[in-house]
């Protein structure tokens, strides 16, 4: 396959998944901000998400101050920030433009009809109306998308690049997801957290699950009230959760060995290494040694990851 190709294919899946998880990330926050807590709270809660996403610096240049409204409005609506849904949707199907022959029909003109609703939308107010249900629709449109690529495209190299893409933004974003909730707690919390603190912050962790559609999988799972501890476990560690790290590191690697170039075997390695780090975990080690400078090395790993298969397989333009 023609490595511009490639990276077309690649993009396109991982620019429709950031939306979608860029959608997750603000779902979080604005269900959260409707929770009783101090204006200071939420303030950091918004900041917070506008960090871990690196996009403070970009922000501030165009804001005084954070405000919800404003964070929202940057992050959905505004085509000069490059993470942006609208940005990100755009992307996709201009990546998608650019292979349409590589597509089927079904997925190019999924990704065609998302973009052409998506600016409808936002004219009409909708985002506006109700936030909470246009977050819906940007992850009902990518997991449509998703949907189709795996119903009707056939499973050749073009297949393999769309669903590394996929899986590699996956990970990243759900390190960044999990991190933006955790992040301002101190690790000594974890086990330690009082009947009635665990009871007021039930539904912080219920919308963290609810974002990445596990509330119910926690259920089946662990038949208990929420704890930190095991949203934690959840969301890193456990391979039959389909949007966990170990999870979407699992179709990284299972997607590398079927795209494997003479070149890409200490990509592999490293792909395999973190796979195996992830295997081979414990939540408790995890949270002694502290959950954040986990994620953060996490990240680091998986944005190398990234690079290096720009390297071997694709256009290095992005």
């Amino acid at each position: 396959m023609l490595s511009r190709t490639a990276d077309h294919l690649y993009w396109m899946s991982r620019y429709t998944e950031r939306a979608e998880n860029t959608a997750r990330m603000l779902d979080v926050n604005y269900q959260t901000s409707l929770l009783p807590q101090s204006a200071e709270v939420a303030k950091f809660g918004w900041q917070g998400l506008l960090s871990i996403s690196e996009l403070l610096p970009a922000y501030d240049k165009k804001y005084e101050q954070i405000v919800p409204n404003d964070v929202m409005e940057f992050m959905v609506k505004d085509e000069e920030n490059p993470s942006s849904i609208v940005s990100c949707l755009k992307a996709a199907r201009e990546n998608a433009r650019a292979v349409r022959g590589a597509l089927t029909t079904e997925a190019w003109e999924t990704q065609n009809t998302t973009w052409l609703e998506v600016n409808r939308m936002l004219r009409a107010g909708d985002f506006e109306r109700d936030p909470g249900q246009f977050f819906e629709w940007v992850k009902f449109r990518s997991h449509l998308s998703r949907g189709v690529t795996l119903g009707t495209m056939l499973q050749d190299e073009a297949f393999y690049f769309s669903r590394l893409g996929t899986f590699l933004e996956r990970a990243d974003n759900t390190a960044r997801l999990v991190d933006v909730k955790f992040h301002a707690l101190n690790s000594e919390f974890f086990g330690t957290a009082t009947e009635e603190d665990q009871e007021y912050d039930f539904y912080h962790w219920s919308a963290i699950l609810r974002s990445v559609s596990a509330f119910e999988v926690y259920r089946k799972v662990y038949r208990d009230v929420i704890k930190p501890e095991r949203v934690a476990e959840l969301l890193i560690l456990r391979a039959d959760m389909p949007r966990s790290l170990h999870a979407s590191l699992a179709e990284v690697v299972a997607n590398l060995a079927k795209v494997q170039n003479d070149q890409s075997a200490e990509t592999q390695r490293r792909a395999g290494k973190l796979l195996a780090d992830l295997q081979y975990a414990r939540v408790d080690e995890i949270l002694a040694t502290g959950l954040h400078a986990y994620l953060t090395q996490f990240l680091d790993r998986v944005n190398e990851l990234g690079w290096r298969i720009s390297q071997d397989f694709l256009v290095p333009t992005h």
